[in-house]
């Protein structure tokens, strides 16, 4: 694992939140999605919580289920740094806005990205409430968050993505799923800019594409940890099956119900998966 770098791109909102943290030093960065939020409530044993909107030059939360907030604290003796909410590009935030808190992250020294998101299920045999590993992606947002000139304090001009979801982490997620006799699936996310939910033609075209869920997120943060040099582990919770595979209207207060259905099992996963992390 490569340092964090020594002159950080975003001094300002780098410094300030690391002011607010005090001694606590993150090692595992974490993201909740959608309605997902309550794993930062219920099980992290908080030291700090900053409000995005007392840090200087950072983006605010907009959609609903997303608190906004960073909240530190430790989870199965790992100490986390959690985004209580994230940036969507839909939300008319540019790339470079989305690029920003995993490079705080890192500036912090977080080392291994935890994401989680809220996706319909597009692969045959979905249901909602599954749990999804992602094995791979497929960016379909239509723009790169390292778009422009190269943050070469964080990485190289064009990095490596044949691996993008670390090989190890999922086999520990994977672990940690069958010690806990929770169903844990494993497939290719796709991600789109929304806010509109797909058409049935569209969906039709992701499965021939290859694709097993698609969502609005995760992927923007995950080719900028990667550029970091970050570790990556991600766990989609199918809240909803795509357009045109059940004939109903698909709304955001079906992926918050969902969500909170299935609250107990997505948090002892991903606690799971915190306590069996390989050590520094």
């Amino acid at each position: 694992m490569d340092e964090p770098p020594a002159n950080p791109v975003h001094l300002p909102a780098s410094r300030f939140l690391a002011e607010r943290l005090g001694d606590f030093g993150p090692r595992v960065g974490l993201v909740l999605g959608s309605g997902l939020g309550f794993f930062a409530d219920e099980r992290i044993d908080a030291v700090s919580t900053v409000p995005y909107a007392d840090i200087p030059d950072f983006p605010r939360s907009t959609v609903e289920g997303h608190a906004g907030q960073w909240v530190a604290g430790r989870v199965a003796g790992q100490p986390v740094l959690c985004m209580q909410g994230r940036f969507h590009f839909y939300e008319g935030y540019g790339m470079d806005q989305l690029a920003l808190p995993v490079r705080i992250m890192r500036e912090l020294g977080v080392e291994i990205l935890i994401l989680t998101n809220a996706a319909g299920g597009v692969r045959e045999g979905m249901r909602p409430g599954d749990f999804m590993l992602l094995s791979d992606h497929i960016n379909f947002i239509g723009a790169n968050p390292l778009r422009g000139p190269n943050a070469d304090a964080f990485g190289t001009r064009f990095p490596d993505m044949s691996v993008p979801y670390d090989t190890e982490l999922r086999a520990r997620a994977r672990q940690a799923a069958a010690d806990l006799a929770i169903p844990l699936a494993e497939g290719v996310y796709l991600a789109v800019s929304g806010p509109s939910f797909e058409t049935p033609a569209e969906i039709r075209a992701f499965r021939t594409l290859g694709a097993d869920a698609v969502g609005m997120s995760t992927v923007p943060e995950c080719i900028v940890a990667r550029h970091c040099g970050m570790r990556v582990c991600a766990v989609s919770c199918i809240t909803n099956l795509a357009s045109g595979l059940t004939g109903e209207a698909l709304t955001h207060e079906e992926v918050a119900e969902t969500a909170d259905r299935v609250r107990r099992p997505f948090a002892n996963l991903i606690e799971g998966l915190l306590t069996r992390l390989p050590p520094p």
